[in-house]
């Protein structure tokens, strides 16, 4: 059994990202829906996903210059 530290840690951030996004989309648009009805449920998914884009954009071009800077930096 390995004692990667980077590794779990980021299995765990992985993990942590993804619970909070299915608490986000099912819990959060559920309640919607349930309180004020599936047209206010769809809205509410349409401004949730356009709230992601940016966020996904972000992540992305990190994710990219992180590439950039470990191929640059390869000691």
């Amino acid at each position: 059994m390995s004692r990667d530290l980077r590794k779990y840690a980021s299995q765990t951030n992985v993990q942590l990202i993804a619970g909070a996004l299915v608490l986000l989309f099912v819990v959060g648009l559920g309640l919607i829906a349930w309180i004020y009805g599936p047209g206010a449920a769809l809205m509410g998914l349409l401004c949730l996903l356009g709230a992601m884009v940016p966020v996904g954009l972000i992540a992305l071009s990190l994710f990219g210059l992180d590439a950039i800077v470990k191929r640059i930096n390869k000691d």
